[in-house]
């Protein structure tokens, strides 16, 4: 399953890209984020691995993130993985005058028994739920500055 997403954020890229790469301002636009735990390389750098624990509904979730591509301010890649669940997140920050159009791509690739509940979960409701962060990203982004 594959989608893309995009929001405008009424504030310069350059300062988007720093209130996104920051791990201790992600609480403040995923507030299901419990913890988030560098486990290895440099928080942040190109090959890091960090642990992040989601509390998703009063279940525990814990995924492994490790960032693909870092070149903030134009881009931003990272796989999460949880168990049968693998997640590619594509970031891209265009600068529009003093506004930012972020794109981002998400791929989701299943295997067990996920792959049946793939079948039956809808693209509709990852993407809303993309939406949703990306708009509370914005929200914090335009209080922020």
């Amino acid at each position: 399953m594959r989608y893309t997403c995009e929001i405008i954020i009424d504030q310069p890229r350059d300062q988007v890209a720093a209130l996104f790469e920051d791990p201790e301002n992600t609480q403040a636009w995923q507030p299901t984020l419990k913890s988030f735990e560098p486990v290895s390389g440099e928080p942040g750098a190109l090959g890091s691995k960090s642990r992040l624990v989601y509390d998703m509904n009063g279940r525990e979730m814990v995924m492994t993130e490790t960032i693909t591509k870092q070149a903030l301010p134009e881009s931003f890649s990272a796989v999460y993985d949880t168990g049968n669940v693998h997640n590619i997140m594509d970031n891209h920050f265009y600068a529009e005058g003093d506004k930012t159009r972020w794109v981002a791509t998400s791929e989701f690739q299943f295997s067990g028994w996920m792959r049946l509940m793939a079948l039956v979960m809808r693209e509709s409701s990852f993407k809303k739920e993309t939406m949703a962060n990306m708009e509370r990203f914005k929200s914090f982004a335009e209080s922020t500055l």
